[in-house]
């Protein structure tokens, strides 16, 4: 922590545009689905991409932390539309953070920020993604430097001013050459950790109408989810009966199993050689936007959460 004056440094909040995500990290699972810490390190593998994610010794960030990384990214978007230089360092209020996510500003929240801010600075990643063009190897962490600003009231108090970050190469490149940015429903901010990533997957494979067509296993290791994968499958059916999800609409279609053929073409004694009910998630978007009073419950699920 360090006591600095209110005229010593630069805010580059309030953000005015919208909340924008860089188009790796909404495809591939970086975070925990969880609030609580998880000190059990993350893995992927698909086709020829790799992630790793160690945690540190307040768990891995998770997916409510990446709201800061949103937000950061968000204003480096705006200062890029804005033909404003743009640098990996970041200054922004916590109050500004709070009114874009929707988030109260109760002394909790403050705590929670100050815990995320230090998940998402130790948490330390690894992978083969490249990033404007260029590949790293090693460990790199979402923020290479985090603190709090502050100043004292007459009666000794901490006052939060703001929040300082630098942001780290690989997100920072990847936003300034590569430009792949997607936007952000509001309404993501009260959607449940599956949910996120559900919203986040289908806003970068869905193609202007067309649904993103996926089997269950795949994308359950989307995901991220550590469910086995018949918990899985009914938390999706739930989400999938819900309908909540802003601008997408999901569905999940069970394939009858396909009998194997013995020799000669001749179908297979009974069940021998039958293949398992596969589930096929079919994510389309809507065709009009889900009315805003339509995800009530939802966001009464979030805060209770």
């Amino acid at each position: 922590m360090q006591l600095v004056q209110p005229d010593l440094f630069h805010l580059d909040s309030p953000l005015y545009g919208e909340v924008r995500g860089e188009r790796s990290i909404m495809a591939f699972p970086f975070f925990a689905l969880t609030k609580i810490a998880q000190m059990k390190p993350l893995e992927y593998k698909g086709g020829n991409i790799s992630i790793e994610v160690r945690p540190s010794a307040s768990g891995v960030a998770t997916i409510y932390d990446k709201e800061i990384v949103l937000y950061i990214a968000s204003l480096m978007v705006a200062k890029i539309e804005a033909g404003e230089p743009v640098d990996q360092d970041f200054t922004f209020t916590a109050h500004d953070f709070f009114r874009v996510t929707g988030t109260s500003s109760s002394s909790r929240s403050y705590e929670r920020l100050a815990d995320a801010l230090e998940r998402l600075q130790g948490t330390q990643i690894r992978t083969n993604i490249e990033a404007g063009g260029e590949g790293e190897e090693g460990w790199f962490s979402w923020l290479s430097e985090a603190k709090t600003q502050y100043t004292r009231g007459k009666n000794g108090e901490k006052r939060l001013k703001a929040v300082r970050v630098r942001l780290c190469d690989w997100l920072h490149r990847a936003i300034i050459k590569d430009r792949r940015i997607l936007t952000y429903h509001l309404d993501y901010f009260r959607l449940g950790p599956i949910e996120r990533r559900l919203y986040e997957l289908a806003r970068s494979h869905c193609d202007g109408a067309d649904p993103y067509e996926v089997e269950l296993e795949v994308l359950r290791h989307q995901v991220g989810s550590q469910d086995t994968l018949p918990r899985f499958k009914h938390a999706l059916k739930s989400i999938a009966e819900a309908d909540t999800m802003p601008e997408y609409h999901i569905v999940l279609k069970d394939m009858p199993p396909e009998p194997q053929l013995g020799l000669e073409g001749a179908l297979p004694k009974r069940r021998r050689g039958r293949r398992e009910v596969g589930t096929l998630v079919v994510i389309t978007p809507r065709s009009r936007p889900l009315p805003r009073r339509a995800l009530l419950g939802a966001a009464i699920e979030a805060v209770a959460a």
